[in-house]
């Protein structure tokens, strides 16, 4: 029967974590609240966590620090669970790794019959970053274990609440362990878990203490108890699930580490060509450059030969030629008087005399050669880097066509990965949850080993008790002269009656 229950303090009695809320004083809760997380679930050691986060609270104010704790709400229903409890006769203690200030309001406040906990040290008026106390350096399975001998009671006659990490060592030692709104790590061990934020889910599992008690001492039933034997082939049974989905998980994880290899490789491949097409850019645009610069000089050139020769004359011989041209077109075409004809003959004639008498200027027409040379010359650079450019161009599109191939591939194997590293982590909590189920029953065989320990203590007891009274009686006898045999002999000297 349970008579004493351990309730941790933070998130279970007060619907907060206690140094968290001092952490908003220094305006350092969130790293305060990320070592918290680690040590509740598991991820690091809770004497580590506890001396690092009071190490941040250094120099916060005391009298801040009592304000803060005071406004920290109770978590829903406790006030009513622990008065029903302790109505119904149950000792009710907090063992918690938080510290004096709030354990000692807890107890106050919810009348508690114990609330151990660790202590902030302070220095006028201010933390000075050290803590120490029972819950530093030992577990709440030994301040429990001290607890039981001042009350005289077995571990069998204790239940535990709790929600992070550090509550296994309580948990796993009472008969009763809850799990409260808790991390996975502790849900797994626990023998109920109970997920509503709100402890009046707890009253059902609690009868009446004082009802019960009378009858107790009266009833003559035995309270039935699981089959050794049964237990044990379930236990065996969930250890052949657990092999098989160890299994599967294990091999799931292997192609998912594969998946993630090819992944890994597809994107280096694409970085590679990546670099590559890159590289080919950057020489398409330098290229594109040199193209700009010929085409450039090129049009210069052109413009200056276009200016050299119509200052070398050769404006005025063009403009005669297109005025002849023109003027024998005339003649050819259309249907003229005689007079009008040859009027226009005369003036082509002159005018091809007076073409014979133009000439360029020499100097500048060498000059202008030269120029379209260098043009032409200008004009081949353009189409040889353009060529080169379009080129490189081409190369370079097709290292980023590449690309997308590649990429493609890598997004599959990325996808696969995921799908299979999630079924893995599903599979992982299955695993997770038949070791969860063999703690339990490990728990409950040790129980019954101890149970069946303690009956058998019990009976060599009484085996004893009642050897020695038949002892005394040969003793007895063998002082009034009865002879004694071997066996009789034996039994005086096995119980010291000799």
């Amino acid at each position: 029967m349970i008579k004493l229950i351990a309730f941790d303090l933070d998130n279970v009695l007060i619907d907060s974590e206690a140094i968290d809320e001092i952490g908003k004083l220094m305006g350092i809760e969130d790293k305060i609240a990320e070592i918290t997380k680690k040590a509740m679930e598991g991820d690091l050691d809770f004497e580590t966590s506890i001396k690092e986060r009071v190490a941040l609270l250094k120099g916060a104010s005391v009298d801040d620090i009592k304000k803060a704790i005071y406004d920290i709400p109770l978590m829903e229903g406790a006030k009513e669970t622990i008065e029903v409890l302790k109505e119904r006769g149950y000792k009710i203690a907090t063992i918690t790794g938080s510290f004096e200030v709030i354990a000692n309001r807890m107890k106050e406040e919810l009348n508690l019959d114990y609330a151990v906990s660790n202590t902030l040290h302070a220095e006028d008026g201010v933390l000075t970053g050290e803590v120490s106390g029972p819950l530093v350096n030992g577990s709440k399975a030994d301040v429990l274990t001290d607890l039981m001998k001042k009350e005289d009671i077995s571990a069998d006659e204790c239940a535990a609440v709790g929600d992070g990490a550090n509550d296994i060592s309580m948990l796993e030692m009472v008969k009763l362990g809850i799990a409260f709104n808790a991390k996975p790590v502790l849900r797994e061990i626990a023998d109920v878990v109970i997920e509503k934020k709100d402890l009046k889910e707890l009253l059902p599992l609690f009868e009446d203490n004082m009802d019960n008690k009378d009858s107790a001492e009266v009833s003559k039933t035995p309270v039935k108890e699981e089959s050794f034997d049964k237990l044990l082939a379930e236990k065996r049974e969930h250890e052949k699930k657990l092999n098989g989905l160890t299994k599967e998980r294990d091999e799931l994880n292997s192609e998912a580490r594969s998946q993630r290899q090819v992944r890994d490789d597809l994107n280096a491949s694409i970085k590679e060509n990546l670099n590559k097409a890159i590289e080919f850019r950057d020489k398409r645009d330098k290229t594109n450059v040199e193209v700009k610069k010929y085409k450039t000089l090129r049009d210069q050139t052109n413009e200056k030969l276009k200016s050299m020769e119509w200052a070398s004359g050769k404006r005025d011989i063009v403009n005669i030629e297109k005025e002849i041209k023109r003027l024998d077109k005339t003649i050819e075409t259309k249907v003229l008087d005689i007079k009008k004809e040859n009027e226009l003959v005369k003036k082509v004639t002159e005018l091809q005399k007076k073409l014979q008498t133009m000439q360029e200027d020499e100097k500048i027409h060498s000059e202008a050669v030269e120029l379209k040379e260098q043009s032409e010359t200008y004009h081949a650079k353009v189409v040889e880097l353009s060529d080169e450019a379009q080129s490189t161009h081409e190369q370079m599109l097709e290292y980023f066509q590449r690309i997308d191939g590649i990429r493609k591939k890598a997004d599959e194997a990325h996808n696969t990965f995921i799908e299979t590293k999630n079924t893995a982590s599903k599979k992982h909590e299955e695993v997770r949850e038949v070791l969860g189920h063999i703690r339990k029953i490990n728990k409950k065989l040790d129980k019954v080993r101890s149970k069946k320990r303690n009956r058998e203590s019990e009976a060599t007891a009484k085996e004893n008790i009642k050897e020695k009274a038949h002892a005394e009686e040969i003793y007895e006898k063998f002082k009034s002269g009865k002879k004694l045999n071997r066996d009789e002999l034996m039994l005086l000297q096995k119980h010291n009656v000799i």
